[in-house]
């Protein structure tokens, strides 16, 4: 009588053992098992972190097991259970490795096939194939798209974070890890003190200091030591937490009257404005998206205001990024003088606090939450939506979209919804931000999501035009990165163009995240279908790298990029190939760390060894 030994992990998060019962039921290109009890006696099995090992006996030989399907059935209360793998030794000495990490729940069963990466044209038996229909039709009920405002990428239909399938929501330690993250912060700012000074007039600049007075490492003594200095200010528009706004000025626009008289004093190589611009020595700041947006007035005792400036920036003979002029609206009269450096020491310094306002919502809502967050959910929906479990590019994406829909979920329960922290501490609170994010989809086009793009469309790509521009090139480090890991992973599996042309489900996933995801906005580019091995590449490079490097260049991480706990892929060609990966990433680490030594003001934003793998982890 045949054997097979079957040996089961158990997640090792906290609550991740059962005492439920779990059955197995292997299913052969021969023959099926009996469906078996998987229990020893006198032993707790399936707990917490562990490995256990059972024989499942059969009739007769089973062939290559193609599926196992694993059932859980209530012992005394429901136990959820997360599996993270299976693997199956076969009578024959051989081994089979079936990755699981999903939980099960309530009365629920799960079917899994081997690890292989195979995309749809690759299975050939009808078993497989009805696997793969029959999964994806099940994620299509538990993954719908809804619409939470109008003009919003479309998010994951669930209102709180209980109501999204177990498999995404956060594991009980990263949701504890969510609220103690959220309650450190709001102790290093001291918001509990000083949250009625977010809601009133400051009266005197060191304020500002008091609410910093917890945060002390070299890098935030030095900030504030030169936070009111114009280098300072320049330099945060290049290396800071949103260096996206800054573009190279080739002409003055109509609605900024900036004349040769008014900044010739801080011209450095006795050439006129315009000669300055013609030799690409002066950039512009332009927050118009600002223009018109509803400031804040939940609390009527409080009126508050929003800026759309405009910032000329100066390259001065030691290449550092100065400001030159400030606008603090788009529209100039009387009533929008241009500041200059050369007017009242607190005039020029309110202004430049004005901009760095103005800065700060553009940050937080259009940098920060539409384009990595809100953008991401979209990639994460579709991925679950169109693409099984074996397909390759679930595999290479999954770990890049860990907890994304559940980190949004929360924000929109307790972030960005009515009543929540937005409306009480910014400006674009109380509405002001969901215009924000609505008149913003306007310019969140596929190309502007591709690094090496977006910068080159600022006028930005000459390094030694710029040469402490360190989020350009840690960034395009990175993207290379990237992007030379998704072409091994890639070649791997398409061997062609027409490989590419013949994979339904890739070709499903696209177009779901342009036609539901992004609701086929005019301008939006994103491609419907994808026609070659390189577009693939270039599509799936922007997933990670937005997931990733951009999301920590204007957020910080604490997790890293390359490494990969839940081992998905089994082939050895892909995992030499994460290998390689993880070398390349810890030569550009090294590279960085050696550009930073003795720098009073050190860039790691883009710092592989700091970048987490997706926006919530």
């Amino acid at each position: 009588m045949p054997v097979y030994r079957v040996t089961i992990a158990t997640g090792s998060q906290w609550f991740a053992g059962t005492d439920d019962y779990i059955y197995i039921t292997l299913v052969g290109s021969e023959h099926c098992s009996e469906r078996k009890l998987l229990d020893k006696p006198l032993y707790n099995d399936f707990e917490r972190g562990a490995v256990d090992t059972y024989d499942v006996k059969a009739d007769e030989d089973l062939g290559e097991i193609v599926l196992l399907k694993i059932e859980k059935k209530k012992y005394w209360v429901y136990d959820d259970w997360y599996c993270r793998y299976i693997t199956i030794k076969t009578p024959s000495g051989d081994y089979q490795e079936f990755p699981c990490f999903r939980w099960l729940v309530d009365d629920k069963e799960v079917v899994l096939c081997d690890g292989r990466a195979r995309l749809p044209q690759d299975d050939k038996t009808s078993i497989m194939k009805q696997h793969r229909h029959k999964e994806l039709e099940l994620r299509k009920k538990n993954y719908r798209w809804a619409e939470w405002q109008p003009g919003f990428p479309m998010s994951i239909d669930a209102n709180r974070h209980k109501d999204l399938p177990r498999d995404i929501q956060f594991d009980t330690e990263k949701g504890v890890d969510f609220v103690l993250n959220y309650a450190k912060a709001i102790e290093n700012l001291c918001m509990n003190q000083f949250m009625h000074k977010f809601q009133s007039s400051w009266s005197d600049f060191s304020d500002f200091e008091k609410i910093f007075v917890r945060i002390k490492n070299t890098i935030s003594e030095y900030v504030m030591k030169h936070w009111k200095e114009d280098f300072m200010f320049g330099y945060q528009f290049l290396n800071g937490c949103n260096p996206v706004v800054i573009k190279k000025c080739t002409k003055l626009p109509d609605k900024f009257p900036v004349t040769d008289a008014m900044v010739a004093v801080s011209l450095e190589r006795e050439l006129t404005l315009e000669q300055e611009i013609e030799a690409g020595n002066v950039y512009i700041a332009d927050y118009e998206v600002l223009d018109g947006v509803s400031a804040n007035s939940t609390d009527p005792n409080t009126t508050q205001y929003i800026a759309a400036p405009i910032c000329l920036l100066y390259k001065n003979a030691l290449n550092k990024i100065m400001p030159i002029a400030i606008q603090l609206g788009q529209t100039p009269g009387e009533d929008t003088p241009i500041f200059l450096p050369t007017d009242c020491q607190y005039d020029w310094l309110l202004a430049k606090i004005w901009v760095r306002s103005a800065d700060f919502h553009y940050h937080q809502t259009i940098t920060h939450l539409l384009r990595t967050h809100l953008m991401m959910e979209v990639f994460a929906i579709a991925i679950n939506r169109q693409l099984p479990a074996v397909h390759p590019a679930y595999k290479l994406l999954l770990p890049h979209v860990r907890f994304t829909m559940a980190i949004n979920t929360k924000a929109r329960e307790q972030l960005i919804n009515e009543r929540g922290i937005f409306d009480k501490a910014n400006a674009t609170g109380g509405g002001g931000h969901v215009q924000l994010v609505q008149k913003s989809m306007r310019s969140l086009t596929f190309r502007s999501l591709c690094f090496p793009d977006a910068i080159k469309a600022r006028g930005l790509e000459n390094r030694e035009e710029l040469p402490t521009f360190f989020y350009r090139d840690d960034g395009c480090s990175v993207w290379e990165a990237i992007k030379e890991f998704v072409t091994d992973v890639v070649q791997i599996y398409y061997s062609s163009d027409d490989t590419v042309q013949e994979d339904e489900e890739i070709q499903a996933f696209v177009k779901d995240v342009c036609s539901f995801g992004m609701q086929d906005l005019d301008n939006s580019d994103f491609p419907k279908l994808l026609k070659s091995r390189e577009e693939l590449i270039e599509y799936l490079t922007i997933i990670i790298f937005t997931a990733s490097a951009q999301h920590a260049s204007i957020n910080f991480g604490q997790l890293y990029l390359g490494m990969y706990p839940d081992e998905h892929f089994i082939e050895k060609p892909v995992k030499m190939a994460m290998q390689k990966f993880r070398k390349h990433l810890a030569e550009i680490t090294s590279a960085i760390k050696r550009r930073n030594e003795g720098k009073k003001l050190p860039y790691y934003n883009m710092c592989p060894d700091r970048i987490p793998n997706s926006v919530a982890t």
